[in-house]
């Protein structure tokens, strides 16, 4: 598989935010989000066998992997490596921009499903099958541009309500939507979500990698 980058962190997104992370970065992407922050792995990248991944992600002494990209379910391989990371005991979740079926993915991991608003510029790419997908543990993920896309993820959470046991994260587009508007339209419509905020990049600032 093509690997872009595998390093260890704080996990910075999810419910799991906050955790001791290490990190499996695959190389390439079939989305192309207006406010996308990992551009680089859309084409940078090694090949890496899955013995040798294993092994960069146990010299790190972490429970906890995640495995994102790009698009990580763009290599068929990802597959087997969630499973083979399962099998050894790892806490594993998996980040997906949720155009490609996220059933085939191994039930112990967490599938952190990022649906596509229509500020994204991707949202006609979604598979909407996925939300029929989501099993209780699975997160789902809006990252918004403003009020119309929160309005928009809303809407649709009304009228596709999620399985019991899938917590909604509202995530403001770093730099561009500010979190206390987000705060105060969450709060109006007793929204129940989590506001999520990237927090790796307040601590590191938004451009950095592999930290």
């Amino acid at each position: 598989m093509i690997v872009n980058e595998i390093f260890h962190s704080i996990q910075g997104e999810s419910t799991r935010a906050g955790l001791p992370c290490v990190f499996v970065r695959l190389t390439g992407c079939n989305l192309r989000c207006v406010y996308c922050d990992t551009a680089y792995a859309f084409h940078e990248g090694t090949e890496m066998s899955l013995d040798d991944v294993e092994r960069a992600v146990a010299k790190h002494d972490c429970p906890f992997v995640t495995v994102t990209g790009g698009e990580p379910l763009a290599q068929p391989e990802v597959h087997t490596l969630v499973r083979r990371l399962a099998d050894l005991g790892y806490d594993v979740q998996i980040e997906t921009g949720g155009s490609l079926d996220i059933s085939v993915v191994d039930p112990r991991a967490r599938v952190i499903l990022d649906i596509k608003t229509p500020g994204s510029g991707m949202m006609e790419r979604c598979d909407r099958g996925n939300l029929d997908r989501l099993r209780p543990g699975d997160e789902v993920k809006f990252v918004l541009m403003g009020r119309p896309d929160y309005e928009w993820a809303v809407g649709l959470l009304k009228a596709r309500p999620l399985p019991e046991g899938v917590p909604v994260l509202m995530s403001p587009a770093h730099g561009t939507l500010d979190p206390r508007d987000l705060a105060e339209w969450m709060k109006r419509d007793a929204l129940r979500a989590r506001l999520h905020l990237q927090i790796h990049k307040y601590i590191w600032g938004p451009d950095a990698r592999g930290v």
